[in-house]
């Protein structure tokens, strides 16, 4: 790889608290930010006029595994839109995985992780992520509803079990991180349960969704992995759920958590239609809660398709769905499914006032270390948005002009129109790039500093923040250039994140007399090995960390 030299480069990096900082930055021939070449045979890029980054990472987006590629063959309107041979790769709402890696190179993104991987299906959805081009990847296994674990809870069978237990999956599965998506709500639903509120009792085992939350975060910070839990807190769109929420963070009891599409958990029950914003109530208890991080879930206007674990949840949004067609699912007794599509319409007041809060709750957070981008892809609108969604927050005439544009009821329930926060390009960083890297515990991405991978972004500064975040004048993966002007000039192999946790092995014991008993499936098939890592990439790169 030939070594390059990049001149008036204006650095905005916040992991090394650097802001509009003019540097002269170098690629070595590792592919990795690097010293000053030995010799004279190196290319020399002049970045005059133009802001540079490190690439950005999506640390929740729905890009592989069972339910995402459910969606794409129920929206095939969305699919295939007469170009020749690229069926499967052009939706609007659910890209295809080649398609999905193009985009998000285009707009400067170089990671992006699944947060839904549940370990019996994980071999699919590692062989999904691995077909999309160019991205980092990973994917966070899903618990909380799996019938292993609510038994280990129901029969105290011990909090160390369990701890291994946890460590086994993320290992079986070559996850980066464990996500729980209504804390024993998917499980409930199964028995006949519509509803299950953190300090209700799962009907059959008896179980509240608070002791689910704090076993599993417990068991997290014990095994020592980086990314604290990921939490899909209970009653997801049920107005006056800012309670649950709140009570959710308490839960914790000061260990990490992350809280993911907080915007879905963050509504009131006051005024006259009984739906309100709670952004205010959210972000002050995010100013003495410094153990909790964020993402926010904006939801973007037009058709998308809702996929979720969350199956209580999809189950009673089924009858919204647009168009009327809806796919319900489970595997194994270890999670849900539920694929309904959706159109979010800017006459809807509840759907105009769902976009206000989320860009509430972007605007009134003190500290943006604790917020992530994100628009819960497909859930709240697709991954393309985010330079629409980036000059909503960076120009407040924009944001008061499509404000004025929605249901007229909106704009008298809420603070949005008094807020003058514009964020700044630093500020977006941090959003894009810093924080998801530090949440995640990512050591060689998120930062330009040297010895870091050389993932690297060069937008022209330009007044329309939309036009400059979707047209990048460089993006670099791994030092080699995948993007020129916004276009895309190569597509090389991702690489994939995991982790190898230490647990106790005796847990295998239980677990295979459970698979025995209770499972299609055998026991020796859950655990994916190291050799079939080369069949996922295809050539891609293996970024093993060691807990």
């Amino acid at each position: 790889m030939k070594e390059i030299k990049f001149i008036n480069a204006r650095v905005i990096d916040p992991i090394q608290n650097k802001n509009d900082v003019l540097e002269t930055i170098f690629i070595d021939p590792k592919g990795k930010i690097g010293n000053m070449p030995s010799s004279d045979g190196y290319d020399v890029i002049d970045c005059c006029n133009s802001i540079m980054m490190a690439g950005g990472i999506d640390l929740h987006t729905h890009i592989g595994g069972g339910k995402t590629n459910i969606a794409r063959m129920l929206m095939p309107e969305g699919l295939c839109k007469s170009n020749g041979f690229e069926y499967g790769n052009k939706g609007e709402s659910v890209p295809g995985t080649i398609d999905t890696g193009h985009r998000y190179a285009e707009m400067g993104y170089t990671a992006a992780f699944e947060p839904a991987m549940i370990f019996s299906n994980a071999r699919q959805a590692h062989l999904e992520m691995g077909d999309v081009p160019i991205l980092d990847h990973g994917g966070y296994v899903m618990l909380g509803n799996d019938e292993i674990l609510l038994e280990m809870l129901a029969k105290k069978k011990g909090h160390s079990l369990i701890r291994d237990y946890v460590g086994w999956s993320i290992n079986a599965s070559k996850a980066m991180g464990v996500k729980v998506v209504n804390p024993g709500g998917i499980s409930a639903f199964k028995f006949n349960q519509r509803s299950l509120d953190l300090d209700e009792k799962h009907s059959h085992w008896g179980l509240t969704p608070r002791a689910i939350v704090h076993e599993l975060s417990l068991s997290l910070q014990e095994l020592g992995v980086p990314h604290p839990l990921h939490i899909h807190a209970s009653n997801l769109g049920v107005p006056g759920n800012i309670k649950s929420t709140i009570e959710t963070i308490d839960a914790l009891e000061g260990i990490r958590g992350h809280l993911t599409h907080v915007q879905f958990h963050c509504y009131g029950s006051e005024g006259p239609k009984k739906f309100s914003s709670a952004s205010q109530q959210l972000a002050e208890k995010l100013k003495t809660s410094k153990n909790i991080s964020i993402d926010v879930g904006q939801i973007i206007f037009g058709q998308t398709v809702t996929t979720s674990g969350d199956i209580m949840k999809q189950h009673s949004n089924r009858n919204n769905a647009n168009p009327k067609k809806w796919v319900m699912g489970d595997i194994e007794c270890t999670a849900g499914c539920g694929v309904v599509p959706f159109k979010y319409k800017e006459n809807s007041f509840v759907n105009a006032l769902q976009w206000v809060i989320g860009l509430e709750i972007f605007l009134l957070v003190d500290d943006p270390w604790q917020v992530v981008l994100t628009t819960d892809h497909p859930n709240g609108g697709p991954f393309t948005s985010y330079p629409h969604l980036i000059k909503l927050l960076m120009n407040k005439e924009f944001r008061d002009e499509q404000l004025h544009q929605l249901h007229p009821d909106v704009i008298e329930h809420c603070i949005l129109k008094d807020i003058k926060k514009e964020l700044s390009l630093y500020e977006i960083a941090i959003m894009t790039r810093a924080a998801p890297a530090k949440i995640l515990g990512l050591v060689e991405n998120g930062s330009l500093a040297k010895g870091k991978h050389a993932d690297i972004v060069i937008y022209k500064e330009d007044p329309d923040q939309e036009y400059m975040f979707s047209t990048p004048e460089y993006v670099y993966k791994n030092g080699k250039l995948v993007v020129r002007n916004g276009k895309l000039v190569d597509c090389p192999k991702p690489g994939l994140h995991y982790l190898d946790v230490n647990f106790d092995s005796s847990v295998e014991s239980y677990l295979k007399k459970y698979y025995e008993k209770n499972c299609i499936g055998e026991f020796r098939n859950g655990f994916i090995a190291e050799s079939e890592i080369d069949l996922f990439l295809d050539g891609g790169k293996r970024i093993l960390r060691k807990i």
